[in-house]
């Protein structure tokens, strides 16, 4: 179906069944390989390399989420801009928004690979344990110019009506990812720099795949000769900003929370905090990819002035969130000796226990955690970044850093609540940005007028 009927036209739930579920299964795939990257490593390579690996993850993704604010940040203005009939206006900011990822790719992974050693040894790991995260993390630094682009082209591919087709890329990358990693750590028992590799050259190999209907001229979007304009690039990154600033500002807390971590427990605490890592980065995909599949329907229809569309498409996104979080959080909780079985192999005695106290503590982030992420992804989706960026800064930063402050008596109990606590907080700020948007985004339909 061309995307501006699936947008314009259809039903908003059959919308949502068409849209929404291939990108939740899309992201699943995704975050089934995130999550078995860390089980491979937990059984394959032991303790100590599954903690580097969580020592190294945050600097991993900070390396990738400057591709991410371009390829959010362009989306959002691409989408509005179909709505509107500027097709030479999208063709120009997907070429931009293209070349920009390629150059922050050679840039930030150069930086990155040149200061991995000191940035390991700031977290305050000696020996083998910091040798395995620098190798870990300067593997993802030299593949970064041929692999970043992985997180802008699922966009892309979804603006241009090629929903299906992006859910198959993402299952592809995650089977690429698992085989080759399965073959490099369970086949040629290679240590723990070729996990990275694995996970780099099943992302390169998708690259190639998600480019050829571009390069081919069969999709919507087309490549043209860029031309960079000042007023589009603060556009990008402002519409960018929210997710960007959830992910640097989620890896500083992640870093602050490691930096504690080796402090009160050692290892074990940080290979305890490394398996809630793995749980969120199952189930936050979820929601992402419900809620980020729907945004180019949303801004397009914004951009039309469809607005009772825009409200009806939501109210699915809101609800579909809350069932699938709440769904989490009961699974979290029933189930936190099996999870950890799954990462650490043999997991008993002090790590098994702290473990499973942490992870029922952690399972009741859930049970809120749906209504600030739905939020901010609709208010980013109606071309409102800085309430979506006062959200996604408060839930990823300013609300942890507040309660490691508050809960420090607590110790490492302190920690696990840090997160339910945020997420309370998270949903409260955003029932008050709601509230403050309200009229604007509840006012009628604007009357179908032509557009010269």
């Amino acid at each position: 179906m061309d995307s501006t009927a699936l947008f314009a036209r259809t039903a908003p739930r059959r919308l949502f069944f068409t849209a929404a579920i291939p990108g939740a299964i899309s992201m699943l795939a995704s975050s089934l390989y995130q999550t078995l990257d860390g089980v491979f490593v937990g059984q394959f390579l032991g303790a100590t390399a599954f903690a580097a690996i969580n020592l190294a993850m945050p600097f991993v993704i900070i390396n990738f989420s400057l591709a991410d604010l371009i390829g959010v940040g362009s989306a959002v203005p691409i989408a509005v801009s179909l709505g509107r009939g500027e097709r030479e206006e999208a063709n120009n900011l997907f070429t931009c928004a293209c070349l920009m990822i390629v150059a922050v790719g050679v840039l930030l992974g150069g930086v990155i690979f040149a200061a991995a050693p000191a940035l390991i040894q700031f977290m305050g790991a000696e020996g083998t344990f910091a040798a395995l995260a620098v190798q870990y993390l300067r593997v993802y630094a030299l593949c970064s110019p041929f692999t970043t682009m992985i997180f802008a082209l699922d966009n892309f591919l979804r603006i241009c009506g090629y929903i299906r087709g992006s859910m198959g890329l993402n299952i592809l990358m995650s089977v690429l990812c698992c085989g080759l990693e399965l073959l490099f750590l369970g086949v040629f028992h290679w240590g723990i720099w070729a996990s990275a590799l694995a996970s780099s050259g099943g992302m390169f190999v998708c690259v190639l795949v998600a480019l050829s209907p571009f390069f081919r001229g069969k999709a919507l979007l087309h490549f043209c000769k860029p031309r960079f304009q000042l007023r589009r690039i603060r556009q990008i990154v402002a519409c960018g900003s929210p997710n960007f600033l959830n992910n640097i500002a989620g890896r500083i807390a992640s870093i602050l929370f490691n930096f504690l971590l080796v402090r009160m427990g050692g290892e074990t605490a940080v290979s305890v905090y490394g398996i809630l890592m793995f749980v969120d980065g199952f189930i936050q995909p979820l929601l992402y990819g419900m809620c980020d599949s729907l945004q180019p329907a949303v801004g397009y229809n914004w951009g039309a002035q469809k607005l009772s569309r825009v409200r009806a498409i939501e109210k699915y996104c809101f609800t579909a969130s809350a069932a699938v979080s709440i769904l989490s959080a009961a699974v979290t909780a029933l189930f936190p000796e099996q999870i950890t079985c799954l990462f650490v192999s043999n997991a008993g005695g002090e790590i098994l226990q702290m473990a499973v106290f942490a992870l029922r503590l952690f399972s009741l982030t859930y049970v809120t955690r749906w209504f600030s992420f739905a939020t901010q992804s609709y208010m980013l989706a109606v071309e409102k970044p800085l309430p979506a960026s006062l959200i996604s800064v408060s839930t990823a930063l300013v609300f942890p850093v507040l309660f490691v402050l508050l809960f420090w008596p607590l110790g490492l109990t302190g920690i696990w609540m840090n997160f339910a606590a945020t997420s309370v907080l998270a949903a409260v700020l955003s029932a008050v940005v709601l509230r403050r948007e309200r009229a604007d985004l509840h006012r009628p339909d604007a009357p179908d007028v032509p557009r010269g």
